[in-house]
């Protein structure tokens, strides 16, 4: 399968229980990402995540998987 560029965003409601595991998973998947930005979005009570990723579709099926099980984790992905 080809790789393909795209972007991720993710969305954490609780971060203090949820961003570990976010870390963690995307430490796990560490081979396909880019580059990463993160940003406190303090008035919304959020956090937000935006990952440039180079990968197949099912690289990214995988790592947004696991990522939208996550409580209070949100997750959209763009390939082009």
């Amino acid at each position: 399968m080809d790789k393909r560029l795209g972007i991720i965003g993710i969305t954490i409601k609780d971060r203090y229980q949820s961003a570990p595991k976010v870390n963690r998973t995307l430490s796990e998947h560490g081979e396909i990402i880019v580059g990463r930005m993160g940003l406190p979005f303090r008035e919304k009570g959020v956090n937000v995540i935006g990952i440039i990723i180079e990968a197949t579709t099912d690289e990214v099926g995988a790592l947004t998987g696991q990522l939208g099980m996550l409580q209070g984790v949100k997750v959209k992905s763009l390939l082009v």
